[in-house]
């Protein structure tokens, strides 16, 4: 493996670790099926305003590291 297929490997394994840590601060969610259904609470003052708020800022890195971590693992997939 290449010297940059070893940093990118080191990204990846700091990264999983972040990832997992932020993962793991989110609330949980009891909504669970009935949320597809339109069974939820619908607009409310709390879920209009989600995103300004701690909970709305983990989701939105959540999926940021998500997207990181795949798109690394690929460049290490081609690289190796």
């Amino acid at each position: 493996m290449s010297t940059i297929g070893t940093v990118l490997t080191v990204v990846l394994l700091v990264l999983a670790v972040i990832l997992s840590i932020i993962i793991l601060l989110q609330s949980k969610r009891n909504a669970g099926l009935g949320a597809i259904g339109g069974g939820g609470s619908g607009d409310t003052y709390w879920s209009k305003n989600k995103g300004n708020s701690m909970e709305g800022a983990l989701e939105r890195y959540t999926k940021i590291g998500g997207a990181l971590f795949m798109i690394i693992a690929f460049a290490i997939n081609l690289i190796g």
